[in-house]
């Protein structure tokens, strides 16, 4: 079998960031704050009801819907992790069903090793206990690393790992032989994240030869028209996530996805459209998600906007630039329309103007 080491780069080991005591903390702090029902928009003012119904609690389930976390630094450039423990405590409480963390949406390239592993904990310290199923990226630019992402994942709590492929490698006896091996790694749940020119034939191949692989995140292509045949083919036994800003949500219900994964800011309203969607309340899911589509066409702004209105992100956090993704995604559904430039304290107005009665978290 051709190994996917002569490929990719070995990179060095680099120390780790002390973070017992603010994993400590934050096990405590989150034990408190799960599932606690309705919170205030940030607006200074009375909290907001939202009447959307929450699902039952039930075990946690690989599909539904899945953000890819976005990821906050402070002022100065420190990965802030309490507003990125935040993010799943939001999603606990505004009933989403999976949080994904690190991909592209989180730019995970411009992360350390240091600031993965503890971006990591405190996300695995945030969710334990609630009913978001939590997803660890481990894609890395070497074997070893990719190991050590894994490992820790599995040794922390995550409930499945996702990776994308080693960038630059179209060779797909070589891609497969990647996720073999990431297969391997753990006995935890493997989700592929398809890019670039990965064909069905070679997504089934991964499927077959490794048993922990039966999630795909299908961003190669045309998703739309590739889900049919990975369903027939696989007896819909292989699970279709989508991804590219998850702007075609009902045609993808309808075609029969398993998941979605946009970004975090409005992902209890995305998750509120994938439950009454799956409750056969089709109109009522088509209407909620217009919501989402009407929210995101008011304007752009920058990607912290919506969970920093919501209460979620501190003000103060900014993002570092993300390779792969443009501009502000207004609505945080990923990928914002052209529109005028909105501040924060506008987003807040259009969370209060149009949405308020329909925010579960």
């Amino acid at each position: 079998m051709k190994s996917i080491e002569p490929v990719l780069k070995p990179a060095q080991h680099p120390s780790s960031l002390p973070r017992r005591e603010f994993l400590q903390r934050l096990g405590m702090g989150a034990a408190g704050m799960a599932l606690t029902g309705c919170v205030a928009i940030n607006t200074g003012s009375t909290a907001a009801q939202a009447p959307a119904p929450l699902p039952p609690p039930g075990p946690k389930q690989l599909r539904g819907l899945f953000p890819i976390g976005q990821t906050p630094f402070t002022a100065d450039n420190q990965l802030d992790l309490d507003s990125l423990a935040a993010e799943v405590t939001f999603c606990n409480r505004g009933g989403v069903h999976g949080f994904i963390w690190p991909q592209i949406a989180s730019g995970w390239s411009t992360l350390s090793e240091p600031e993965r592993l503890s971006g990591a904990e405190a996300i695995l310290a945030a969710g334990k206990g609630g009913r978001t199923s939590l997803v660890i990226g481990v894609q890395a630019k070497d074997m070893a690393a990719v190991t050590r992402y894994a490992k820790h994942a599995a040794e922390h709590g995550a409930d499945a790992i996702v990776s994308l492929p080693p960038a630059n490698v179209t060779d797909e006896k070589v891609l497969l032989d990647y996720y073999q091996q990431v297969g391997r790694m753990t006995d935890l749940p493997l989700f592929v994240q398809s890019q670039g020119s990965m064909s069905i034939d070679l997504i089934l191949e991964i499927y077959k030869t490794t048993p922990t692989v039966r999630q795909v995140k299908d961003e190669a292509g045309n998703p739309l028209e590739r889900v049919t045949e990975l369903r027939r083919r696989t007896d819909d036994q292989l699970k279709v996530f989508s991804g590219q800003g998850v702007r075609t949500m009902i045609n993808e219900m309808e075609l029969g996805f398993s998941g979605h994964c946009p970004t975090t800011g409005l992902a209890d309203v995305y998750a509120a459209t994938f439950d009454l969607w799956h409750a056969g309340r089709h109109q009522e899911a088509f209407d909620m998600f217009g919501r989402i589509c009407a929210f995101t066409s008011l304007g752009t702004s920058s990607q912290n906007s919506v969970l920093v209105a919501r209460g979620v992100f501190k003000p103060t956090v900014h993002s570092r630039p993300t390779p792969g993704m443009g501009g502000g995604a207004g609505g945080g559904g990923g990928g914002g329309r052209a529109g005028p430039a909105m501040d924060d304290q506008a987003v807040r107005d259009a969370l209060n103007s149009y949405l308020k009665p329909y925010l579960r978290a």
